[in-house]
């Protein structure tokens, strides 16, 4: 006895939507860091820079004399991807910390982890290795159309993902660093906004940061 087996399309699409759904359900959807009315569930470490919220931002201003300031997560992340929106006063360097840790046992408490680069001087959206020893995360850092994705003077969007030692990031759309990241050894950590450090006689300059999301990829 012999049997024939009939493809039904029917149960194809079938099948398709259980899977969708399934992956659907599994899925974190994204959250807001940053609600738009409070600071709740951050933290400043480091530096005497001022956070306020003005609108619907998060503005840092530097300080005088002040050391790079950060204002933190209370919540660590591993897995995820993070997007926001940043626009930064042409003279003032800035960042955001992933995966990052703050610890009074290790160097006085200072932020050290990956690092984020927000700059107008073609470096922006590279991984920097902040307070680790190790410089640049980011060993290349050429392409034209890298290096000019960050515009001057306007807000520009940020997306960045971190799976494993995977760490990628795009602005404006355009993808800048992708590598695997074999120097920090940091795969869990708060996200930090920095307004960095600026000597005597300068300033003050401001950063800003609206629309902050996470989607926990951990799961």
């Amino acid at each position: 006895m012999s049997y024939v087996l009939k493809f039904r399309p029917w149960g194809a699409l079938v099948f398709a939507g259980i899977l969708v759904a399934s992956f659907s359900a599994n899925a974190a959807e994204p959250v807001k860091l940053f609600d738009g009315k409070s600071l709740d569930g951050w933290q400043q470490n480091n530096g005497t820079a001022s956070y306020r919220i003005e609108g619907d931002c998060i503005v840092g201003k530097t300080s005088e004399g002040s050391p790079n300031s950060l204002l933190c997560t209370k919540k660590n992340y591993s897995d995820f991807e993070l997007q926001f929106e940043v626009k930064v006063a042409d003279e003032l360097n800035s960042g955001v910390q992933i995966r990052s840790v703050s610890s009074p046992d290790i160097k006085n408490g200072r932020v050290h982890g990956p690092q984020v680069e927000i700059a107008t001087n073609g470096t922006a959206g590279f991984i920097y290795g902040e307070a680790l020893g190790t410089g640049w995360l980011s060993e290349d850092r050429s392409g034209a159309e890298k290096q000019s994705a960050f515009k001057k003077g306007a807000w520009n969007k940020y997306r960045v993902r971190a799976v494993g030692n995977h760490i990628q990031t795009w602005i404006n759309g355009v993808a800048i660093a992708d590598l695997h990241d074999a120097k920090s050894n940091m795969s869990s950590g708060f996200i930090g906004l920095q307004v960095h450090g600026i000597g005597k006689g300068s300033g003050p300059y401001e950063v800003r940061w609206r629309n902050i999301t996470l989607q926990d990829l951990s799961k």
